[in-house]
């Protein structure tokens, strides 16, 4: 084995696209709960998103070492099954990555730290415990990228004006989770997996999504309606709210093209948030 492919293999197994976009998620939950912008907070919230891409870097490393057998049938191009990287090596590299993580977490303030050491025994139980289980693994999933977004706002101090977007973010992701199970389930199904769709059905799965979502469109107009964004931020986040009602719609008759148009309505509700906190700055 060498030492080239070994390396590539360790960054391999942190998803490194994931992991940076986790980091982005703490970025934008920190800024959105900025009142006057600092260097003090500008240090906290890369500090919370140098965490968050360790964390979740960390938590894909251990979902790999868990799923080293399965992966030799389902995904023989992993670095475990193909050799890259031994199981031992791959634990101890999660390892490193979580330390990582709890040495930067350590440094921010105490919500934050609470928030982190949640989410670390999530990242580390998921798929012992929690993956195998319908609905159960989507809504951990869902958690955790809607606490990045906390996380962000509680390394400064505000969590508070975080909290509807993780929120919203937790509802949507959920929703795109089981939209993209009921896409997978052919597949699923093959290899023995007990998904939300292949435990209750398609159609019924569909509905729990679109109630999600349902819930989080309703819940999008709270910034402006309490004052805490202007005009600004429902200009942008009513597209998004038409965007995913029509995503949940369209789901029920091509899942594919339901969560691909979702995934485009949460970015336009995340941009919604940063429009809305940048008028406030400006």
């Amino acid at each position: 084995m060498q030492v080239g492919d070994s390396v590539r293999g360790l960054v391999e197994l942190t998803r490194p696209a994931n992991a940076v976009a986790a980091g982005v998620l703490a970025i934008v939950g920190g800024v959105v709960a900025l009142d006057a912008p600092s260097t003090a907070d500008g240090v906290a919230i890369l500090t919370a998103s140098a965490t968050t891409a360790l964390a979740t870097g960390g938590g894909m490393a251990i979902n790999d070492y868990f799923d080293r057998e399965i992966d030799r049938t389902n995904d023989p191009d992993r670095p475990i099954p193909r050799g890259a990287v031994t199981p031992r090596a791959a634990l101890a590299f999660s390892g490193v990555l979580f330390l990582g993580a709890v040495g930067l977490a350590l440094t921010l303030p105490t919500l934050a730290i609470a928030i982190a050491a949640v989410n670390l025994v999530a990242l580390v139980a998921y798929t012992e415990l929690f993956k195998g289980l319908p609905g159960v693994g989507n809504a951990l999933v869902s958690y955790l990228v809607g606490s990045a977004f906390l996380f962000g706002g509680a390394a400064v101090g505000n969590p508070t004006a975080s909290a509807v977007l993780a929120a919203l973010g937790a509802l949507s992701t959920f929703a795109r989770e089981v939209i993209k199970d009921v896409e997978d389930v052919a597949g699923d199904r093959q290899e023995g997996l007990r998904t939300l769709p292949i435990a209750v059905g398609e159609r019924r799965s569909l509905w729990v999504a679109a109630v999600a979502l349902g819930i989080a469109v309703a819940a999008s107009p709270a910034p402006y309606l309490l004052e805490t964004f202007g005009v600004a931020y429902l200009v942008v986040v009513v597209p998004a709210d038409v965007v995913m009602s029509y995503a949940a719609y369209r789901s029920f008759d091509d899942a594919t093209a339901g969560q691909s148009l979702l995934k485009y309505g949460m970015f336009l509700a995340v941009v919604a948030f940063l429009v809305g906190r940048a008028t406030l700055l400006v």
